[in-house]
């Protein structure tokens, strides 16, 4: 195998524990809020709202998957559909201010779960890791 090939399954390797990881820290981070509606709500506040479709295009999801978890959180009362003001038969969806505060306690949550997990890590090294990740989400 060539390191190449080494690095590109070490990268898989460690992605997927990543993953598995961060799903199991969302769950005690808020227990409301799965990974998933975690970034769902993160994209509404960031665009200031938009349509379902916009989400599962975005994530890529199934519109069945996204429609499943915006009932959650419009059950959980943290967003809310308002009327698309460019197209009246469209609906938008919105935080509403317990979504606003659900986020940003986990958004907290994690920023501290970081700062300490890295906290050993030097400031080029931080920079650099955040480039890769840069990099490597735009090429998706």
């Amino acid at each position: 195998m060539s390191d190449r090939d080494q690095s590109l399954d070490t990268i898989q390797r460690e992605l997927t524990a990543f993953a598995r990881r961060s799903r199991a820290v969302a769950a005690r981070m808020h227990p409301e809020l799965s990974l998933v509606s975690f970034a769902l709500l993160a994209h509404l506040e960031d665009q200031s709202g938009c349509r379902a479709a916009d989400l599962a295009d975005r994530f890529m999801l199934n519109k069945s998957t996204v429609s499943r978890q915006v009932a959650d959180l419009e059950r959980l009362s943290f967003i809310e559909r308002r009327p698309d003001p460019h197209d009246q038969r469209a609906q938008v969806l919105h935080l509403t201010a317990r979504g606003t505060a659900a986020l940003a306690q986990v958004s907290d949550n994690r920023r501290t779960a970081f700062r300490e997990r890295l906290a050993d890590w030097g400031e080029d090294d931080l920079a650099r890791f955040a480039a890769y990740l840069l990099r490597y989400n735009a090429s998706c």
